[in-house]
């Protein structure tokens, strides 16, 4: 298994198989410490002598770090190629986890985050156009499925996992578990993946760092701001945030091949997935953060008990996201993605009508529809963002992948505490039904693609 130089359609097997297990570990790791984290934060709280809210800043270290360096990264990789851009991500990422798990102090650890971060950014910028090089045209499809798999996967199983390694080691091995993992995903990596070729351009130091501005400094103000903290800092920070966007967007319209892919965004398949991708993120996360509330404080159900039963909708997304990835290679990605856009929808709206008095069943059979409508659009959709640029573009495209999803996030969060703040009586009802009307807007824009020229059709059937 030596490197390849993409001259043709994808790579053989068995070589396609490892590289894909590379980039899947990569993935895996990446996505297990954004939300492994989450569950151990009260007993790292304790063990560094922090109290709660300060220990927050180890969550938000980590995805603002992925945040802002998402597309500097998924430039870097166009220009210096995927492999090597992957590869360094998954070292840089491997040496902060040994870092994290060294850490004595909140902001020895806190720093270690921010280096996990960078780490992981490298690898999840490229990790789509990495898999669009590995597979033929004509499986594209499939192959993205697996990505869409080993993210819910590893969502589903990060409570899990926590609560399994804390029932017998220290929270340090949280993060000293990926040092082995990383260590077997860079020789893997190293012999299997794909060299694809480089971009011309030079770096644009300028739009990485009004990049790095927007969107750092943008988000920490929007969460300053939900969460009325330092409400003066907050403002000022958003306000800068937004001026270093203006700035970015008009640098970018007279570039060639911008670091923000506005020249993507030209394309109406390409523009109308990244806008569906953000509404139906959106409606993901306002459902995760107001249904264990709902679980917890209405039905009266325990932390383990409301893991369980969420557990359902990423177990039905894992189960939908091959079957609609191989349906994808023969069917358009606007009908597959509005199809299961509606049922998603469908399985909001009925969540929302829930009353106090539901059953343990009741709930779970309304989160595995929302998980199978979600699991059947975003394979398709994933497809199209990435199958629809030119593919000396794919790091630009798998870069907006990432930011679409995080953006979707983003807001759903801040919706969801300006509906706590607002409907404290019936937050889960309300919440959910905003939820319900962000995935009905994205169904709409979904079927619209069926108007749009898909090139990834046009190339498969050439």
């Amino acid at each position: 298994m030596s490197d390849t130089t993409i001259a043709y359609d994808g790579l053989p097997n068995p070589q396609r198989r490892w590289a894909v297990l590379a980039v899947a570990l990569g993935l895996v790791m990446a996505v297990l410490d954004g939300a492994i984290a989450n569950v151990a934060l009260p007993t790292i709280a304790r063990s560094v002598h922090v109290t709660p809210n300060e220990s927050v800043s180890i969550i938000n270290a980590y995805q603002i770090a992925v945040i802002v360096l998402l597309l500097p990264c998924a430039s870097l990789g166009e220009i210096y190629g995927y492999k090597r851009s992957f590869l360094i991500g998954v070292a840089v990422f491997t040496v902060a986890s040994l870092g994290c798990a060294m850490s004595t102090t909140l902001d020895q650890l806190t720093l270690a985050r921010v280096l996990q971060g960078c780490g992981a950014a490298g690898q999840m910028s490229v990790s789509g156009a990495l898999v669009r090089f590995a597979y033929p045209r004509a499986m594209l499809g499939r192959g993205l499925s697996i990505n869409a798999l080993v993210v819910a996967g590893s969502t589903a199983a990060a409570p899990s996992i926590a609560s399994a390694i804390l029932a017998v080691a220290h929270w340090e091995w949280l993060f000293a578990i990926n040092v082995p993992l990383g260590l077997l995903c860079l020789v893997v990596a190293m012999r299997t993946l794909p060299q694809t070729p480089l971009s011309s351009i030079r770096f644009d130091v300028i739009s990485a760092v009004l990049c790095g501005l927007t969107f750092g400094l943008g988000i920490t103000g929007i969460l300053g701001l939900t969460h009325g903290h330092h409400l003066l800092r907050a403002s000022v920070e958003l306000v800068v945030g937004l001026v270093a966007g203006v700035l970015l967007v008009r640098r970018q319209l007279s570039r060639r091949e911008p670091l923000l892919p506005i020249d993507l965004l030209r394309i109406p398949l390409f523009r109308l997935s990244i806008m569906t991708s953000v509404f139906s993120f959106a409606a993901q996360m306002l459902a995760f953060v107001s249904l264990p509330f709902f679980v917890q404080d209405t039905l009266g159900r325990s932390e383990v008990m409301t893991g369980l039963l969420m557990t359902p909708w990423p177990l039905l997304v894992m189960m939908a996201a091959p079957i609609s990835g191989r349906l994808s290679d023969r069917y358009p990605a606007g009908l597959l993605g509005g199809i299961g856009l509606a049922v998603y929808a469908i399985g909001l709206g009925l969540t929302a009508l829930l009353s106090s008095h539901v059953s343990d069943a009741g709930l779970c059979w309304r989160l595995a529809i929302c998980g199978a409508g979600f699991g059947l659009f975003q394979s398709p959709n994933n497809r199209a963002i990435l199958g629809s640029a030119p593919r000396s573009r794919s790091g630009g495209a798998n870069g907006m992948l990432g930011m679409a999803r995080l953006t979707g996030q983003t807001l759903g969060a801040t919706l969801a505490a300006l509906v706590f703040a607002l409907y404290p009586a019936n937050q889960m009802t309300v919440a959910l039904g905003i939820a319900c009307l962000l995935a009905i807007i994205g169904t709409g824009l979904s079927l619209l693609r069926l108007r749009a020229p898909d090139p990834t059709r046009a190339a498969t059937r050439a």
